[in-house]
C-alpha cells in the first residue's frame, strides 16, 4: 500500500499478537490452574497417593464451578456495571435441568432390574409409572409431571442445562434493559426474580419434589459401580475444564473493541448511548452469555453435591456470590477466582468441624454459628480498607515492582 498523497509506500503493519501472549494474566492463571489440577490428581485417592480423600476432591471441585461462576458475576457486574443479584438462580437451574436426568436415569435402572425376574415383562408404561412412584412418591405422587417429559434423554437434558438460563435472562433483560431501568432498581428486579423462582420451586406441585428437592445426584447411571473417588476426579477435571475454558473466553471477550465498550457502559451508559452504540444489545448479551455459563457451572456442582433443593437459589446465594466477587476485587477477573476461592475454601473450613471453637472462658465461639459474622466483617473490612479486594493487592505490588 502507498500513501495517497506523497506515494512513498506505507511501513507494514506491526505483526498482531496471539491473544495469550498479549493477556499475561490469563497465561499465569491457565499455568496455576494446570499445576493445581495436577498436585491434586497426584495426591487423590482415585489416580495418585491418596494423600488428598475423597471428600476433598469433591469440595476442590465444588468451588472450581463456584469460582467459575464468580467469574461471569464479575463480568457482568464489574465490567458491565450490571448488579445482578439473580445469577445463581442461573446456576441452579443448570443443576435442576442435569439433576433431573441423574435422578430418572437411575431410577429406571433400580426399576429394570427390580421387574427383571418378573414372569411377564414389564411394558414402557408400566416402567414409566414405576419411575414417577420412586421419584414423586415422597411428595405424595406418582406420576411424572409435564415438565420431566424429556428428562430420560441425556442430550435434551444437557441442552436444557444452556437453554433454561439463556431463556430466562433473554427475556428477563429484554424485557428490563428496553425499559432502560438501571441500577440498584434493577437489581432489586433481578433479586424478586430469583425470590419467584425459588418459592415456586419451594411447591410440591412444581414438579421438582418441592423442598425435598432432588437428591442422590453422585451416582451416575451407567457408573454405579464405578467408586466415588474415580467419579470425584472425573468432575473436578470437567469442572477444571470448564473454569479455564470459561475464564479464556471471557478474558478474549474483554480484550477486544467490545470489552471497552461495556466498560464504557459501566462508566457513563449516557455518553456510549450519545455515540450512537445500542447499548441495550451488548448488555442483553453480556446478561445472557454470563447466565449461560452459570448454568454451565451449576451442572457441574450440584452432581458433586449430591443434591439440589430450592433454598440453594434463594436471594442470599445471589447475595454471597457479590460478596465473594467483592472481597476478590471486582473488575479482575482473576480476583473473582480468589474471592469464590477464598470464601468457599474457609466456610467449608470453619462450618465443616477442621476449624476448632475458641474458649474464651465465658462464651465459646462455635464457627458454624459465627461463619456469616466472620463473613460480614470481613466484607465491611475489605470495604474500608482495601476496596479493590483481594485482587486490587496484586496490582499494587506489581506498579511497586
Amino acid at each position: 500500500m502507498t500513501d495517497i498523497i506523497t506515494g512513498d509506500p506505507l511501513p507494514a503493519p506491526p505483526p498482531r499478537r496471539s491473544f495469550l501472549r498479549h493477556n499475561r494474566a490469563a497465561l499465569w492463571f491457565m499455568a496455576l490452574l494446570s499445576l493445581f489440577t495436577l498436585v491434586v490428581t497426584l495426591l487423590s485417592e482415585a489416580v495418585g497417593t491418596g494423600l488428598i480423600s475423597t471428600s476433598l476432591v469433591k469440595i476442590l471441585g465444588m468451588t472450581l464451578c463456584l469460582c467459575l461462576v464468580a467469574v461471569a458475576m464479575d463480568v457482568v457486574w464489574g465490567y458491565c456495571g450490571i448488579l445482578s443479584l439473580g445469577h445463581f438462580a442461573f446456576f441452579g437451574l443448570g443443576g435442576y435441568a442435569v439433576g433431573m436426568w441423574l435422578m430418572y436415569a437411575r431410577a429406571e435402572i433400580i426399576i429394570r432390574d427390580s421387574l427383571a425376574t418378573a414372569e411377564i415383562p414389564p411394558t414402557e408404561a408400566e416402567v414409566a409409572d414405576a419411575v414417577g412412584s420412586q421419584i414423586f412418591g415422597v411428595v405424595g405422587s406418582s406420576e411424572l409431571p409435564a415438565l420431566w417429559a424429556f428428562a430420560h434423554s441425556l442430550p435434551v437434558q444437557l441442552a436444557m442445562v444452556v437453554l433454561a438460563p439463556g431463556l430466562l435472562a433473554l427475556v428477563f433483560g429484554w424485557l428490563a434493559f428496553r425499559s432502560r431501568v438501571t441500577g440498584v432498581y434493577l437489581s432489586i428486579l433481578t433479586q424478586a426474580m430469583t425470590l419467584a423462582l425459588s418459592l415456586y420451586l419451594f411447591q410440591n406441585d412444581s414438579g421438582l419434589r418441592g423442598n425435598n428437592g432432588l437428591s442422590g445426584l453422585q451416582n451416575i447411571p451407567g457408573h454405579l459401580e464405578t467408586p466415588q473417588a474415580v467419579i470425584a476426579m472425573w468432575f473436578f477435571w470437567g469442572s477444571a475444564l470448564a473454569l479455564a475454558l470459561g475464564y479464556v473466553l471471557f478474558a478474549w471477550i474483554l480484550s477486544d473493541k467490545f470489552g471497552s465498550v461495556i466498560r464504557a457502559i459501566r462508566d457513563n451508559e449516557a455518553r456510549v448511548r450519545f455515540l450512537g452504540y445500542h447499548v441495550e444489545s451488548y448488555k442483553l448479551f453480556v446478561f445472557t452469555l454470563t447466565a449461560v455459563i452459570s448454568g454451565i457451572a451449576g451442572a457441574l456442582y450440584y452432581p458433586q453435591a449430591g443434591i439440589i433443593n430450592p433454598a440453594e437459589i434463594a436471594p442470599i446465594a445471589s447475595i454471597y456470590l457479590a460478596v465473594w466477587v467483592a472481597i476478590g476485587g471486582r473488575g479482575r477477573l482473576y480476583g473473582a477466582v480468589l474471592g469464590a476461592a477464598v470464601v468457599s475454601l474457609l466456610s467449608s473450613w470453619l462450618t465443616g468441624g477442621g476449624a476448632p471453637d475458641i474458649n474464651l472462658g465465658f462464651y465459646v465461639i462455635e464457627w458454624t454459628e459465627w461463619w456469616l459474622v466472620l463473613l460480614g466483617v470481613g466484607f465491611v473490612a475489605v470495604t474500608l480498607f482495601f476496596p479493590r479486594g483481594i485482587g486490587g493487592l496484586f496490582d499494587h505490588f506489581a506498579k511497586e515492582r
